[in-house]
């Protein structure tokens, strides 16, 4: 989000502790819901709510002056260089109610509030609240793949052990680049400006 402060200045910001589905329907990844099958049926349900969390944040801050803010237990700023914070609306804390409502999962990070984001996320789950809400009925249309490239005759370093490379983990952008083209979409958000090239920063 852009946010724009009293003194006019302006910064991106992106909502700590909350994962929304992607917008973009390559990147959906169903493997980071739990319970949202990798078929058609569930990448469709993933965007569909991507859509809607877009509309959501839209309808309820777009324009409206907010409080953000920073966590001491969290990086400041995230791989993209965007600002990681709370943000309140009305005294309410808007990234935990994206979890309550069912737009948003849990993103495993490191931040104070992880206890009750967790406990927010069970409960949508548990209730079949937003996204939550899925049941698939058909067969995969296809086998699921292994986000893991294939890493004979290369030296790509092992997926970590949450299943997630960032560019933090490549020693150079060949590396990177292999496990994007390894990979279907852009799993691993190694293209953050969808131009093909990965962590573009890398030697």
């Amino acid at each position: 989000m852009e946010v724009r402060f009293p003194n006019g200045e302006t910064d991106t910001v992106r909502l700590l502790g909350v994962d929304t589905p992607e917008t973009t329907l390559s990147r959906v990844s169903p493997d980071e819901f739990e319970g949202i099958s990798e078929t058609t049926a569930g990448r469709d349900h993933l965007y569909n709510w991507g859509q809607k969390a877009t509309q959501f944040a839209e309808d309820e801050l777009e324009g409206k002056q907010v409080t953000i803010v920073v966590d001491a237990q969290a990086d400041r700023r995230g791989y993209y260089g965007r600002l990681l914070v709370y943000i309140y609306a009305d005294s309410e804390n808007f990234n935990k109610r994206l979890l309550t409502n069912g737009y948003a999962r849990m993103y495993d990070s490191s931040f104070s509030k992880r206890s009750a984001f967790r406990s927010a996320e069970s409960t949508a789950q548990r209730t079949s609240t937003g996204l939550w809400d899925f049941e698939d009925t058909s067969t995969p249309i296809e086998a699921p793949r292994s986000e893991e490239p294939d890493s004979s005759n290369s030296d790509i370093p092992p997926l970590p052990a949450d299943g997630d490379y960032d560019c933090s983990h490549f020693d150079t952008q060949e590396q990177a680049q292999q496990v994007l083209d390894d990979s279907s979409g852009d799993p691993h958000r190694l293209d953050g400006d969808d131009d093909g090239v990965a962590c573009e920063s890398l030697p």
